[in-house]
């Protein structure tokens, strides 16, 4: 009996030990998507496996936070391209009945971003991001009444390889782009 309950314990040590664990703040598995990015290309959870990467939620109407956020995006590209890291970044929009592909490039263009590894993300319904906002992210986004704003996370997440959600930070602050960095290089280490 006793060797049976030690080949167990074995087995699930050997079983933890097969995948990665990343260690985060949290674990919030992002659902599956299939959205067009600001070219006109279909972007998928399932092309973002494997890799790490970043995702936000703005839109171009935005009279507060995503100006700033936009930025520190494109600075958390130039931050990433000079630690040699390949990471993939991600910004829904919460706006997408009004943030086509073409205004959605746009505005990361005028804000220091290019698209080699950033999709801006549009083409789907309000009803869709916003359901896909609290499920993957558990950040509420929601219409303001008799105003073209919307209310959305500023936060920036942090995704696994395997697709979960483990670590926020604050993209309005562009000291945080420097701690994203460093935390995603720990865990390629």
């Amino acid at each position: 009996m006793n060797y049976i309950k030690w080949i167990g314990i074995l087995m699930i040590v050997l079983l933890v030990g097969c995948g990665n664990n990343y260690e985060g703040d949290f674990s919030y598995e992002v659902q599956s998507f299939s959205f067009e990015n600001q070219d006109g290309e279909t972007i998928t959870k399932e092309q973002l496996e494997g890799k790490f990467w970043v995702a936000d939620m703005i839109f171009t109407n935005c009279q507060t936070v995503c100006p700033p956020m936009t930025a520190n995006m494109a600075r958390l590209q130039q931050k990433l391209k000079e630690a040699d890291l390949e990471v993939e970044l991600i910004s829904f929009s919460v706006d997408p009945e009004n943030d086509t592909k073409e205004i959605l490039k746009e505005y990361a263009a005028e804000r220091g971003g290019t698209f080699k590894n950033w999709s801006l993300l549009t083409g789907y319904s309000f009803d869709t991001i916003k359901e896909f906002s609290i499920k993957s992210f558990k950040a509420p986004v929601e219409k303001v009444a008799d105003s073209d704003q919307r209310i959305h996370t500023y936060y920036f997440y942090l995704v696994t390889p395997e697709g979960n959600a483990i670590k926020r930070y604050d993209g309005r602050k562009a000291a945080e782009m420097d701690q994203i960095v460093q935390d995603i290089n720990s865990m390629t280490d």
